[in-house]
């Protein structure tokens, strides 16, 4: 908007008349129009113009007392923008008089104060790390002049440049009567909130003291004290240390005082929980003299003092139930932010806590609290006696109020206490060591009867998280921005893949979803809860608790009813089961829940809020009901059918979408249990459902109106439904006709795109299981194999990857593929090969597998040019992995079809050396034999090539090719060891290396011949030693099958592998070939290995640390039996070796061992986290000093094993979150942040993760994320620093910008509850970081959306 013509001194003095005018609206717009020409004036345009603008102020000042609101609103305005333009000589004696500005016409009394508010936040905010601006400094100049003296009523610092008067009073002053100007408490605010960082400490001082002075007086209001408690929380964040110190010293002097009432009390309380939440991280320190005064009024005696003075007096004293209030708000405070400080306490927080969440002087306790406590028998001998008595029993209690009780806010603090105690103190510490069960949860049970229904949604709430962190992950893996589904699901394939062994290529047509799982052809494991630990502990307490919820569930509002179910839904889930002898309970009260509000009342009767309240209720108890019939057998649920199926089903119809959507998810769970194979006990009883289940998921699947992810869930249960294939046919319950029709839907589902990749996964889960040919059809599998080849050419990359995996579970069933014509074939052949290219391996390795099947159907109608040119330009690149062997079997498929010839011609031809001699080898090699004479070559002529090639590439590709035939050939191979060891001994820098390699791999075929002859070159010394290491290594890694062979060579190979292992070359090789041994003879070599750990030598224990490493991602059952007991005291010997290299090697195996061995190492993780803790710590001795030249520069050499302790706790944080100490984590983040490049970048990265995992904890620790961010992004590199430092900074700065964005989107800034989880620091930093690096987060933003998008 261009500025007003005016927009000069002269227009501004033009305007100062009209303020004067009788007519309020003349005022009223005069004063728009000064605003406008204030803030669309150039910053410079009143600098100068010192009269003009002391003559505007006056005129300001008056229209402050107007008698107009409007006009007082729009002075205030213009007061704000008049202090950004104003020359700085005249903001001092503006203050003065904004600070002394008496209304007499206004009605708010509260202007003078908003207008000092509006002055003071007119400034740019100053930052910790950098330079307050000029006009920053100038403001703070002018307050500390005038308005600190005008609040504490006498001059705290001196300026030479200013008249210092004392002032006639302070604005802090108290009355005798006890009056205070609330408004200036206010001001105060303002100020520290605005300028605290560039207060002085005589300053804070003094404003401390005239806060306090009003928070001691007796006679001073509760809002002023409120007020004064919030002013010195905000001051205590720019406090020094000696400062807080003593102002905490004088707070506890405050707690001693014997005379001390109870509304004194609460203050005191009070204020020292919101320093608590405030500045935790400096509070902490004090607890240890401030907890007991904490504590104290929560003890057993004050507990039966007030019980007495109940009795006594009729009702509780109010004051000491808000000191009780208070207290039990300051411990939760206290165990929330300084958790590790409130250790020594936690006997005594949990002893009050429960105490007082029992609290309940206005209702006699008569064992009500020891309800739950008896034996389960007894429990179910008196729910069957009595249950409708004690529904009436409860019915009463529930509905008993009286409205002078405040008693349950006392009750509610206590819950929240115990909250913070579970939340903070679960992971590997009260959750293992059974205290939480043992102490807490049995009280949570016994206020399922409380009358209050806050209090009684705490304590639902409570015991729900308690059962959540019982869970042994408890945070489920979640994909980052631009990971697909697809792509987690090939990630999870090659982890967990082990390595290929002959004869394994049958694993390459699996499909990478688990479709027994997805299908539900699986019955829940029924084993039963470990013997120890906490889901042992919830186990025993399960009774009890249904116990107490089945109740609710008949008697309760529709929020207990919700939080009920929800705490049920986390017990099944938790304990895989856990209702086998209890569903009888809840089975009648969750119907009646998933059941539409207006099956028991007419739709008239029933509001919005209560449609929406019941919404919700009804989404969760269909959440209960999946969650109940995946994890019980069939038997279970079979007897009650009968109701479930038509509640779900006319669920699944609602309006809503998000209930029916549930309800259809809750329908596939259904089919799953009532169906064959799960259901084959129970017979023909379940034939009656699967028809109305039918009906309802192929209606909601083609239903116009139905929401989009209805249709999905529904098309995905179709696919369920037709999974059972002929098991369900034969069993009656599934007519041709109605599977003909459903597999329709399928096809035309996957000719929609809404409905498209849903449609793809049904139709993967339906091929994938389908072992019946006659339920396919050969135009329905054409189509279909059609439409999926369609899809490869779609952008959508996560549509394509299903896609294929669909198409590879069609050609894995050999019905599917026996209906394929050869127009079928060769066409899916067509849009297969743009995927033949080495730019996308994940989507490359299925298409080999893909081919190799159809080449096997019709190779006539597969293999022609295209393919083999397109073989030929991937055989060149970097494979590896699956998808080489992926490109093995497809090439063996050829050979074995006799179409090979071409391809052969063109691999010798158009390749040969252009490629790795390796990959391009094992091609050759494997078309050579299994194409046999078809190929046009020989296995001769290789040889031929290999003694007469005139250089090393030749040769090497020729050793390539007969160590591939040598290996598939096995014992009928005509070559022999010497032909490939006499080239051991090249001067070429290649040849000797791939002589190795391609021995090995010719010995994994042939062991008896090769083997011995490999171990007597490696008794030999020197470089052969080193080439045999190689030769051993591949046998170990591609013997598969032929293990057998290796056992009577083992004793021998360890042997001979320790000795070689003691040179320094040969040590990694070494190490890989120990542990590959030790896991064909586990039970001989293990021990071994165990033993080896405490030997003298530093250089054998790296060896053995290493060698263990090999074992764990490469070892079967016989193995894990072997390794179970001693893998932990293993890595606890590694993990305190004295060598700093052998301590980061043992925490790789620790890493690894995450991954491969999890459930070896999760029991014990107490005793492995601490010393992974231990070696993530900067350590000064490791820090040495070099000279370098003139300069002398700094060494640390223990950075390279603080790395490796940070990838590790990345790794336990993703995989054993829930048993790592949250604090101890976190602070380890923190501590990174202030790290190397790389450690800060792996800190970041699990930031990025744990704002997702514990959003919670996240929060609480913002202020020291804050703290670490601000001095990142204020450090300015040397004029003289390097390309590489500013690439290094800029990348440091782009990461922290990104984890900012993250940490601020997700963490908001007040939650529903009203609570906030971002901290003022917090805000501050997000203010500074949002003004100062504007552009960059704009940058930065961007960048992230793209990557989502």
């Amino acid at each position: 908007m261009a500025p007003p013509p005016n927009a000069t001194p002269a227009g501004i003095i033009a305007l100062l008349p009209k303020l004067s005018d009788a007519d309020a609206d003349i005022r009223y717009m005069s004063l728009n129009d000064l605003d406008n020409i204030l803030k669309s004036g150039s910053p410079g345009f009143l600098t100068n113009e010192y009269h003009t603008s002391a003559k505007t102020v006056e005129c300001l000042l008056k229209t402050l007392d107007d008698t107009n609101g409007e006009v007082q609103n729009q002075a205030i305005k213009c007061i704000g923008s008049l202090t950004q333009r104003a020359p700085s000589e005249l903001l001092p004696p503006m203050l003065e008089k904004l600070s002394t500005l008496k209304t007499t016409n206004a009605v708010d009394a509260s202007i003078p104060a908003t207008a000092l508010r509006v002055f003071i936040a007119s400034f740019q905010r100053p930052s910790v790390s950098t330079q307050p601006s000029r006009s920053t400094q100038e403001a703070y100049a002018a307050i500390s002049k005038v308005l600190i003296p005008r609040l504490v009523g006498y001059v705290v610092l001196s300026h030479e440049s200013w008249n210092h008067s004392r002032p006639a009073s302070g604005m802090l002053d108290v009355q005798d009567d006890g009056t205070v100007d609330a408004n200036a408490l206010d001001v105060l605010t303002e100020l520290i909130r605005c300028f605290g960082s560039m207060l002085q400490d005589a300053e804070k001082k003094a404003l401390q003291k005239s806060t306090m002075a009003v928070f001691d007086h007796h006679r001073t209001s509760t809002i002023a004290k409120k007020k004064a408690v919030s002013a010195i929380s905000l001051l205590a964040l720019y406090m020094s240390d000696a400062l807080l110190s003593a102002f905490v010293s004088s707070l506890l002097e405050s707690f001693r005082n014997p005379h001390l009432t109870a509304g004194q009390h609460r203050l005191l309380i009070t204020m020292v929980g919101t320093l608590a939440r405030t500045v935790p991280e400096r509070f902490g320190r004090y607890l240890k003299t401030l907890a007991p005064f904490i504590l104290n009024p929560l003890s057993e005696q004050a507990y039966q003092d007030a019980l007495e003075d109940t009795a006594e007096n009729g009702t509780a004293d109010a004051e000491d139930e808000e000191v009780r209030e208070a207290a039990l708000l300051a411990l939760e405070g206290f165990l929330l932010l300084c958790s590790n400080d409130m250790r020594p306490y936690t006997d005594e927080a949990i002893q009050a806590a429960v105490r007082f969440l029992a609290y309940d002087p206005n209702v006699t306790a008569d064992g009500d609290d020891e309800e739950m406590g008896g034996t389960q028998a007894d429990a179910d001998a008196e729910d069957e006696a009595d249950v409708d008595e004690e529904d009436e029993d409860f019915e009463e209690e529930g509905v008993m109020s009286d409205d002078d009780d405040v008693s349950w806010k006392v009750r509610r603090c206590a819950a929240k206490a115990l909250y913070a105690i579970i939340s903070t103190r679960s992971n590997g510490d009260l959750l293992d060591n059974g205290v939480l069960y043992e102490r807490i949860a049995p009280a949570l049970i016994a206020r399922f009867q409380e009358r209050e229904e806050n209090v009684r949604l705490e304590v639902l709430s409570n015991l729900t998280a308690l059962v959540r962190k019982t869970s042994d992950h408890a945070v489920t893996p979640f994909s980052f921005a631009g990971e697909t589904e697809f792509e987690l699901i090939s990630a999870n394939e090659a982890r967990s893949r082990k390595r290929r062994r002959l004869g394994s290529d049958a694993t390459l047509f699996e499909s990478p979803i688990n479709t027994m799982s997805q299908a539900g052809f699986n019955s829940p494991d029924a084993s039963p809860p470990p013997s120890s630990g906490p889901r042992a502990d919830l186990a025993r307490l399960s009774g009890n608790i249904i116990r107490g919820v089945s109740r609710l569930l008949k008697q309760s509002t529709l929020a207990t009813k919700q939080s009920g179910i929800v705490l049920l839904h986390e017990m099944v889930t938790v304990q895989h089961g856990g209702l086998t002898e209890h569903f009888a309970k809840i089975s009648e009260s969750l119907v009646d829940a998933v059941k539409s509000p207006s099956a028991h009342s007419p739709a008239h009767a029933i509001g919005t809020a209560a449609l929406a309240s019941t919404g919700k209720l009804r989404i969760e108890a269909l959440r209960l009901v999946g969650a109940v019939c995946d994890n019980h057998s069939s038997t279970l649920i079979a007897p009650y059918a009968s109701s479930l199926v038509p509640a779900v089903a006319a669920a699944a119809k609602d309006k809503y979408s998000k209930v029916s959507s549930e309800a259809i998810v809750a329908v596939e769970s259904l089919i799953k249990v009532l169906t064959p194979p799960r259901s084959a006990g129970t017979g023909q009883v379940n034939r009656q459902y699967v028809g109305k289940m039918y009906d309802v998921v192929l209606d909601r699947a083609v239903a116009i109106e139905a929401d989009v992810e209805v249709r999905q869930h529904a098309i995905h249960a179709i696919g369920v439904l037709l999974a059972r294939g002929s098991e369900l046919s034969k069993a009656g319950g599934l007519s041709e006709t109605q599977r003909t029709k459903a597999m329709g839907v399928l096809l035309d589902r996957l000719r929609n795109e809404t409905t498209r990749m849903s449609a793809v996964k049904a139709i993967d889960m339906f091929l994938s299981s389908c072992q019946d040919a006659s339920l396919l059809s050969k135009k329905w599998t054409r189509d279909v194999t059609i439409e999926l080849g369609a899809q490869f050419r779609k952008a959508n990359r996560s549509l394509r990857g299903a896609s294929l995996a669909a198409l590879r579970g069609l050609v894995g069933n050999p019905g599917a593929l026996n209906c394929l014509d050869d127009r079928t074939v060769h066409a899916t052949t067509g849009v297969l090969l743009p995927l033949v290219s080495p730019q996308d391996l994940n989507l490359l390795g299925m298409a080999l597998v893909i081919l190799a099947k159809l080449v096997r159907q019709n190779p006539k109608s597969v293999v022609d040019p295209r393919l083999n040119a397109a073989l030929c330009a991937i055989v060149i690149a970097p494979l590896g992995g699956a998808v080489l062997d992926a490109l093995l079997v497809l090439l063996k498929a050829i050979g074995e079809e006799k179409a090979g010839q071409p391809l052969m011609q063109s691999l010798l031809q158009d390749v040969g050396v252009n490629g790795d001699p390796a990959i391009v080898g094992k091609a050759i090699g494997t078309l050579v034999v299994s194409g046999e004479s078809t190929v046009g070559v020989k296995l001769n002529d290789f040889v031929t090539e290999l003694q007469s090639a005139p250089d090393d590439k030749r040769k090497c590709l020729a050793l390539s090719v007969l160590g591939e035939a040598g290996y598939r050939l096995g014992s009928s191979s005509p070559l022999e060891p010497g032909l490939f060891t006499k080239y051991f001994n090249s001067s070429s820098q290649s040849l000797p290396r791939a002589a190795a390699t391609a021995l090995g791999r010719a010995g994994a075929g042939n062991v008896k011949t090769y083997l011995p002859v490999i171990l007597t070159t490696t008794s030999k010394a020197g470089s052969s030693q080193y080439l045999s290491l190689h030769a051993i290594k591949e046998i170990l890694q591609f013997t598969g099958q032929a293990r057998s062979d290796i056992v009577p060579y083992t004793r021998q190979m360890w042997e001979t592998l320790l000795a070689a292992s003691q040179a320094e070359d040969n040590k990694a090789v070494g190490a890989e070939c120990i542990g590959r041994l030790t896991v064909i003879e586990p039970k001989t070599f293990l021990p071994l290995l165990q033993t080896y750990l405490q030997d003298e030598s530093p250089s054998v224990r790296g060896m053995v640390i290493q060698a263990t490493r090999f074992t764990l991602s490469d070892s079967d059952e016989d193995f894990d039996e072997v390794l179970r007991p001693i893998l932990v005291p293993m890595l606890i010997s590694m993990l305190n070796d004295s060598n700093l290299e052998n301590r980061r090697l043992a925490l790789g195996v620790l890493n690894s061992a995450t991954h491969n061995k999890s459930e070896m190492i999760l029991p014990k993780l107490s005793e492995l986290v601490p010393l992974v803790m231990k070696e993530s710590m900067v350590k000064p001795e490791l820090i040495r000093e070099v000279q370098m030249g003139p300069f002398k520069h700094k060494v640390d050499d223990g950075l390279e094993i603080r790395k490796s302790a940070y990838e590790t706790l990345y790794t336990l944080m993703e995989g054993a979150y829930s048993r790592i100490s949250p604090m101890d984590l976190f602070d380890r983040v923190t501590a990174g942040l202030d790290d190397d490049h790389e450690i800060k970048v792996l800190s970041n990265l699990m930031l990025t993760k744990l704002v997702y995992i514990d959003p919670e904890e996240t929060g609480r620790h913002l202020d020291a994320i804050a703290e670490q961010y601000r001095s990142i992004l204020a450090f300015k590199p040397k004029e003289n620093a390097v390309k590489q430092e500013l690439e290094k900074l800029s990348e440091a700065n782009k990461g922290v910008l990104k984890v900012t964005l993250l940490l601020h989107d997700i963490l908001p800034g007040n939650t529903s509850a009203g609570n906030s989880l971002q901290s003022e620091k917090w805000k501050g930093y997000w203010e500074w970081v949002a003004k100062d690096f504007k552009s960059q987060v704009a940058s930065v933003e961007q960048e992230m959306k793209s990557q989502t998008a």
